[in-house]
């Protein structure tokens, strides 16, 4: 089973960018689609960004899609998540997820990391 492990979370301002890296561990990431959710306080774990396993194909929410861009790296069993622009909505803990099939949503996920915070204040 494949463990992941997301870092790079912290508390930032209004505007400014951030690097989200999940690195696995146990076994390789190369037969997974690989995304992120987040979850605010008192709302339900939504969907962010998503990449399929060859790297060709990803989807964003609406709410983050042309600030945010996924990535991966099979080769360092990591996957990334650059947000640029951030506001305070994007204030969440941001989990990293693993899934062998699609759709890539919450009731798909093989595998989630423990998550990270992102903080962003006005």
């Amino acid at each position: 089973q494949v463990q992941l492990v997301e870092s790079g979370g912290r508390l930032v301002q209004t505007g400014a960018s951030l690097r989200l890296s999940c690195e696995a561990s146990g076994r390789t990431i190369s037969n997974y689609h690989m995304g992120w959710f987040r979850q605010a306080p008192g709302k339900e774990r939504e969907f962010v960004a998503r990449i399929s396993w060859s790297g060709l194909s990803t989807s964003y929410a609406d709410s983050v899609k042309g600030r945010f861009t996924i990535s991966r790296d099979n080769a360092k069993n990591t996957v990334y998540l650059q947000m640029n622009s951030l506001k305070p909505e994007d204030t969440a803990l941001y989990y990293c997820a693993a899934s062998t099939v699609l759709p890539f949503n919450k009731y798909s996920i093989d595998v989630w990391g423990q998550g990270t915070q992102v903080t962003v204040s006005s």
